[in-house]
């Protein structure tokens, strides 16, 4: 495809390495090494081992949307995301939050400083096709706050 190494990032689950977590490991380090990023999937839903995290250098860890479900209830998973965020800060990876679906979990992520997120609050899944008009219509928004702000200053 020509597509560079840095632009890839492939998700993997924990089951992948769990089956042979040696080999796993080892093709892993060699796509790392050539610069394709590597997330960790729906992290602290399976057999979550934070020795893959010390043994790989993952990119980024994907908090797994059952976390975010119940983020803003009193007993709800709040310390555990908080757990995982600086987890993934003091060892340089990124965080994604699954299945974003409101503004206060949003508000919440922010707070607790997740990198990323994702979910419906943003846009339902869309076929590739899809996305190049999603892509105009964010890039038509843009050039008309420009146009507006520009307008503003010289009218001020």
């Amino acid at each position: 495809s020509n597509l560079p190494a840095s632009r890839l990032e492939l998700e993997i689950t924990e089951a992948v390495l769990i089956r042979d977590d040696d080999a796993a490991l080892a093709i892993l380090h060699q796509l790392r090494a050539i610069g394709v990023r590597i997330a960790l999937d729906d992290f602290g839903t399976g057999y979550s081992s934070l020795s893959y995290l010390h043994r790989f250098p993952f990119d980024k860890i994907k908090i797994d949307r059952c976390f975010v479900d119940d983020i803003a209830r009193p007993d709800g998973s709040a310390s555990i995301v908080q757990a995982v965020v600086n987890l993934a800060a003091s060892r340089h990876m990124t965080t994604t939050a699954e299945g974003v679906e409101t503004e206060e979990q949003q508000r919440l992520l922010r707070t607790l400083g997740c990198s990323e997120m994702q979910g419906y609050l943003f846009s339902a899944a869309k076929p590739a096709d899809k996305m190049l008009e999603l892509f105009a219509l964010h890039r038509s928004r843009l050039a008309q706050r420009k146009g507006s702000e520009s307008r503003r200053r010289e009218a001020g």
